[in-house]
This record gives structure tokens, sequence and C-alpha cells, in this order.
């Protein structure tokens, strides 16, 4: 997992080109004027969802892990508190992994939260596991952006 503001994105560059060309659709785009849906990027090697929802209670957090592609999670506006752990301590599944979707649920009991606001970004790769959609202190509408960068 990686978390940090959008302005340092281009130090990530070098971590791989398909991350790059993610990054710089975030950088170059008037992300506040998107419209919600999925942007392709490079076809299904790279694309971005862009969505507007409500924070909910960490209480009713779901682990997520995916298998096929790293994830930007980048809040374009509001703030929102994500859930992390390592796989590892995930044992437990809660619902089996489905591969059209690329996501399987998990549970487990050592985990970290973060709080995530305007102009930040956090990199989940498949062995973070994440909660994200979680309120800081109550529920608020957010947009934010998914990157989702297919693994070579």
């Amino acid at each position: 997992m990686i978390f940090d503001r959008l302005n340092n994105a281009k130090q990530y560059f070098k971590l791989d080109e398909n991350l790059k060309k993610g990054f710089e659709f975030l950088l170059n785009n008037d992300l506040k004027s998107l419209k919600e849906g999925k942007y392709e990027i490079s076809g299904d090697k790279i694309f971005a969802n862009v969505q507007s929802l409500s924070t909910k209670d960490k209480s009713e957090k779901k682990w997520e892990v995916h298998r096929k592609y790293i994830d930007i999670q980048y809040v374009i506006t509001g703030e929102e508190c994500m859930g992390y752990g390592i796989l590892k301590d995930f044992k437990t599944i809660k619902e089996k992994y489905d591969e059209n979707k690329d996501v399987e649920f998990l549970d487990g009991n050592s985990f970290n939260y973060i709080n995530v606001r305007e102009g930040d970004f956090v990199i989940f790769y498949p062995n973070d596991v994440h909660a994200p959609m979680l309120s800081v202190e109550k529920s608020e509408n957010i947009k934010k952006v998914i990157v989702k960068i297919a693994i070579n």
C-alpha cells in the first residue's frame, strides 16, 4: 500500500509504465467535472471508474482484495476513511473470489485505518486487503476515482 498526495505522483512513475499512465489520467483531467462512469485509458489494461457515493459506518466495512488489478484510489471531493491490512492476516473467506469482478471478500482482525482527503491517493496491490468508503466522523457524500491497472 502507498499513501500520498497527487502532486507527488511523478515520483511513482518509475515503478511501472502502466502505473505512470494511470497517474497521467489523474493529473491531466479535470476530475471534478468528470461524470460518473468508466473511462478507458488503455483498454482493459488500464481504466478508471468515477463514483459519487456516501461513506458508511466502520461497522459496515467489507474487506476486499483483488488478484488481476492494482487500485489507485483517489478522492476528488470529500473525505473517506479506508481500512487496510496484509492479505496473510485475513484467513476467513466471506465471499469467494469472483473472477468477473476481480474481488474476494475476507475477514481478519489485524488492520489499520487511514483518512484519505481530497487530493490524496492510495495504491492497493494484490497483497493489500482494503475496506474503502468508510466515514471519518459521519456519513458524507464524496466523489472519487478508482484507476484499475492490470498486473503484468
